[in-house]
């Protein structure tokens, strides 16, 4: 019989050993993830029966088109998802947003103002893109004491370049009811319409070297903020904070809209759709403008074309064209 390796043999004796903590080792790691599920589980578990009370899941119109992006529960989704109404304190305002971006539409929405003494709030309504050379469509409610109209100012940003400030007074009480507020934006113009009635039209007078709101997608924003500083009577009255919360309500929604696609860098609208659509090149005709000339001269309070004092060279290239 041949003498035996020695080393063979301490090698050999390794071999149970080592057997043993492999088989420990996939013991540990197979009780390790049946322990890693169950938390997980119980964590799922927990989660769902905290939030349950507080996540509402709908299919009405604000659930599908828009999110709350600011304010935490001061913004709420109601009446099935078709009533969103935002409200501001001491501590802080509220406001949505749209979930998708358009490249021109129709949008209409109606807004029922906040009652009685609303000075130094405003309630907001308008599109933006993003960025520093944003364009932006403004409907602002600018609040007052009580007894005193309201003031609509109507803003246009294009590449970053706003002060195309109009204001109106309202010719009705906004908070007593809902009405409709429409923005009309397509290549040839910018339109606001109150009730169905048009008040301010923005031009796209880009041969003539004005720059005009076309080429960047815009979201829809909402929100109801503490403007005391300059929103009633130039901030000289301020926000009575006794009479907080204030709320605004927004509902019946809708639009039509080019929606942008970020994958494609492209908007839903072909070439078919801005030869057939009515929204995508219509304009005010004679007998609209004229509607629209009649109320400025009787509702609008301030127009920046009109502006010397602040404009000692003159106003934007577009009040030429009025």
């Amino acid at each position: 019989m041949p003498p035996r390796n020695p080393n063979q043999s301490r090698s050999n004796s390794f071999i149970p050993y080592l057997a043993f903590i492999i088989f420990c080792a996939i013991f540990v790691f197979k009780v390790d993830i049946i322990i890693s599920q169950t938390i997980f589980a119980a964590r799922r578990n927990v989660e769902i029966d905290s939030s349950a009370p507080t996540i509402v899941i709908g299919n009405g119109t604000f659930h599908r088109h828009f999110i709350v992006s600011w304010g935490e529960s001061r913004a709420r989704i109601l009446e099935n998802g078709e009533l969103l109404e935002l409200s501001l304190d001491k501590l802080s305002g509220s406001g949505f947003e749209s979930k998708k971006e358009f490249i021109f539409g129709k949008i209409d929405m109606q807004i029922k103002l906040v009652p009685g003494d609303s000075a130094g709030t405003v309630t907001t309504y308008y599109l933006s893109s993003e960025g520093d050379h944003h364009d932006e469509i403004d409907f602002e409610f600018l609040g007052n004491s009580s007894g005193n109209p309201y003031t609509l100012h109507t803003n246009v940003f294009s590449q970053g370049k706003g002060e195309r400030e109009q204001q109106f007074f309202l010719w009705f009480d906004p908070t007593q009811d809902f009405h409709k507020y429409t923005i009309l934006w397509n290549p040839k113009c910018i339109i606001f319409y109150v009730d169905g009635i048009p008040i301010r039209e923005f031009k796209n007078l880009e041969r003539r070297g004005v720059p005009f709101p076309k080429d960047q997608p815009m979201r829809i924003y909402s929100s109801l903020w503490d403007a005391e500083e300059w929103a009633t009577q130039g901030g000289r009255v301020k926000t009575n904070w006794t009479l907080a919360p204030f709320t605004a309500g927004y509902t019946n929604f809708s639009a039509q809209a080019c929606i942008w696609s970020y994958r494609t860098k492209s908007s839903a609208c072909n070439s078919n759709d801005f030869k057939s659509k009515r929204w995508l090149k219509t304009g005010l005709d004679s007998r609209s403008r004229a509607q629209m000339k009649r109320l400025q001269k009787k509702h609008m309070v301030y127009d920046y074309c009109k502006d010397k004092w602040r404009f000692p060279k003159g106003p934007g290239r577009e009040c030429r064209f009025h």
